[in-house]
């Protein structure tokens, strides 16, 4: 019997499980994770970066169409899944918590799912339909190879699923990659080309856009210039309590710092201005 239990236990662990519903008001924030088994189950965050939209600078075209189709989102109006693009460092994730921390007293709740577990996202949206909050899952980063298990999973959910995605669910992901799967040249020779001139592309190439395609709404976002850059780094220092007449003297010491990390990008600056205002006695304070 006790064999016979010990296989039982085995078996059921197994098993493909529902995943357990976390106390949702434990935290604005979740993460998705797997156990050995395979089990998923969600984790609160404990500590929430406090970012705020006021706090991202040089990107406010992007901002205004995050925050309205977020707003439209917990508003209860039609809203479109996100897609947010372009070079690294330039605020993508840090909007996507600005609006979190912005309409989270509207019942706005996020979601993080890594890559590799997008595969169980029909799950995750199954736990979340009946709640009362907006949800959106947050995929950071994401990008595929050919042939992963999770790009179809994603695509599934995005559009064209038998069944339709909850009413309170949105998908944000960021990527550097507009198409989300590597392109290769050997592609462009599937285009044809009509006699007057129209070009179609072939289906490996089809396939790549299509998954781009299901987010209704795209963001991207460029590197910035020399005085976009030193206009973050004065945002960051003055946040981080550094006297005005102190950060127009370190312009040149950012712009070394630049340079040497090869980038102008808020992230670069905002390294910046914690290593100046560490070095002249400001105190710490949450960031990027």
């Amino acid at each position: 019997m006790a064999r016979a239990e010990l296989f039982m236990e085995r078996v059921e662990s197994a098993l493909r499980q529902d995943i357990e519903q976390p106390d949702w008001g434990s935290s604005i924030a979740f993460l998705y994770r797997k156990r050995v088994s395979g089990q998923g189950y969600l984790v609160p965050v404990r500590q929430v970066g406090a970012m705020r939209l006021d706090d991202l600078k040089e990107i406010e075209v992007q901002k205004e169409k995050i925050a309205r189709n977020t707003a439209q989102f917990v508003e209860g109006r039609t809203a479109n899944n996100v897609l947010l693009t372009g070079a690294r460092g330039t605020g993508k994730s840090s909007l996507v918590r600005a609006c979190l921390n912005t309409f989270c007293h509207q019942g706005l709740r996020l979601i993080e799912v890594d890559k590799e577990d997008l595969v169980d996202l029909p799950d995750i949206v199954d736990i979340i339909a009946q709640r009362p909050e907006k949800f959106l899952i947050f995929c950071d980063d994401l990008s595929f190879d050919q042939g992963e298990p999770g790009y179809k999973a994603l695509k599934s959910v995005l559009d064209g699923s038998v069944s339709e995605t909850s009413a309170n669910v949105l998908i944000y992901a960021t990527s550097n990659r507009r198409h989300l799967l590597p392109e290769y040249m050997a592609e462009n020779l599937s285009y044809t080309h009509t006699e007057s001139g129209e070009v179609h592309p072939g289906e490996v190439v089809e396939e790549k856009i299509s998954l781009s395609e299901r987010f209704g709404l795209w963001v991207s976002f460029y590197p910035f210039t020399q005085d976009e850059y030193l206009q973050i780094v004065a945002q960051w220092l003055s946040a981080l309590g550094v006297p005005e007449l102190q950060v127009a003297r370190c312009r040149a010491e950012a712009l070394v710092w630049a340079l040497e990390r090869g980038s102008r990008s808020g992230r670069v600056a905002w390294q910046f201005a914690k290593d100046y205002a560490g070095r002249h006695g400001a105190s710490n304070a949450e960031g990027a």
